[in-house]
């Protein structure tokens, strides 16, 4: 086959809305294998993913291409010749700087290519055949072009390891190129110079197009058949491999235990003596297992009681702080109670003082009074 996977990894793959060329379409529920071919015969480079057995990229790689990484794990690249814009989500950057370095690498390879071909032409091509070779050029070349810019199409079959592809990238080391490639269309030019019409060109050119094209529908259903057909054998095989390995084992047990019947007696007593001693063991757990109940249960009851108790202790406490505001209140009253009784006692002091007074002044006017009295 001309046409082999040079490197592939696992991607998201989306497309540019076509209506509104802003946002993204996801052609692949999940992520899917996407490889980079190489054409030998033809020394071409493609982009290749195929999502059950559609070909949801189809993109011959061209010199003008440029892949762009968008953000540390989505990149893309346009297709003039598909008419759209590419996306590819990784599942890590590193995935996408690997596969950034391949596009650039055979972006160059396709550059190199191109300009080889171009010398060749050159080479090859005569003054007096350079407008004859030209116009057959490019009537050869359309058809290359349909091939080329068809997405749905692919131009050889498949291996099985570049449809199923692995859940991790997996590199296949770049095929060596050939010493001498096939030359461009610019050396087929010559023979066909001498046609009288390129309508028959065309039509050979597009017979053979549809011929490949039905060969390699038949051969990708063959191939995704061959490889279902694989997976299911795979399957039987280890089943039947499980089923004999179980059979093995049973059939050595067997034998172990014909040929061994008193040391399974032994054994037996002994796994007897071992079961009375877990049922004791069971019987211990259990009886501790309802110990543990009854503490859980009375853990239950306390916590209960702590719920009722602190319900209590807030009420008390919104008692206490009632009082208080109370007792304080009282206090207050009683400071205010003996303020005024101490101006009291101060008041009856004073009028008390004032009654001595008084009295003293009266006892001297009795006496004074008294002794008029006599000396009168």
């Amino acid at each position: 086959m001309g046409e082999q996977p040079i490197f592939s990894t696992r991607a998201h793959v989306f497309q540019i809305d076509p209506n509104t060329k802003k946002n993204w379409v996801p052609t692949s529920k999940h992520a899917v294998t996407v490889s980079y071919f190489f054409d030998s015969t033809r020394n071409v480079y493609r982009i290749i993913s195929l999502d059950g057995s559609k070909a949801i990229i189809n993109s011959t790689i061209t010199p003008n291409m440029t892949f762009t990484k968008t953000s540390q794990k989505f990149g893309q690249w346009a297709d003039s010749r598909a008419n759209t814009v590419y996306g590819l989500g990784f599942s890590s950057e590193s995935h996408l700087v690997k596969f950034a370095d391949k596009f650039a690498e055979f972006k160059e390879a396709a550059r190199l290519a191109k300009e080889k071909s171009q010398e060749k032409m050159e080479l090859t091509s005569t003054p007096s055949q350079s407008g004859a070779a030209k116009r057959n050029v490019l009537s050869v070349s359309k058809p290359d072009k349909k091939k080329e810019s068809a997405p749905g199409d692919l131009l050889s079959p498949l291996t099985p390891e570049s449809i199923n592809g692995t859940d991790e990238e997996r590199v296949i080391p770049d095929p060596p190129q050939p010493a001498e490639a096939r030359a461009e269309p610019s050396q087929n030019a010559l023979p066909f110079s001498h046609s009288s019409s390129s309508s028959n060109i065309n039509k050979h050119w597009e017979a053979e197009l549809a011929a490949l094209k039905g060969n390699n529908a038949k051969l990708t259903a063959a191939l995704l058949e061959s490889t279902a057909n694989v997976k299911q054998w795979k399957q039987q095989l280890a089943a039947y491999q499980e089923e004999a390995e179980r059979l093995h084992k049973r059939v050595t047990e067997l034998e172990c235990v014909s040929g061994q019947a008193t040391v399974i007696k032994s054994q037996k007593t002994e796994l007897n003596q071992t079961i009375e001693e877990l049922e004791l063991a069971l019987k211990d757990k259990e009886e501790e297992l309802e110990k543990l109940k009854a503490e859980v249960q009375r853990a239950h009851e306390f916590q209960s009681q702590k719920d009722s108790l602190t319900e209590k202790l807030q009420d008390t406490e919104t008692r206490n702080q009632t009082l208080e505001a109370q007792l304080s209140d009282l206090e207050q009253r009683l400071e205010s109670s003996q303020l005024e009784r101490e101006a009291f006692r101060k008041s009856l002091r004073s009028l008390l003082e004032l009654l001595d007074t008084k009295i003293f002044e009266l006892t001297e006017l009795r006496d004074t009074l008294a002794k008029l009295i006599e000396g009168s």
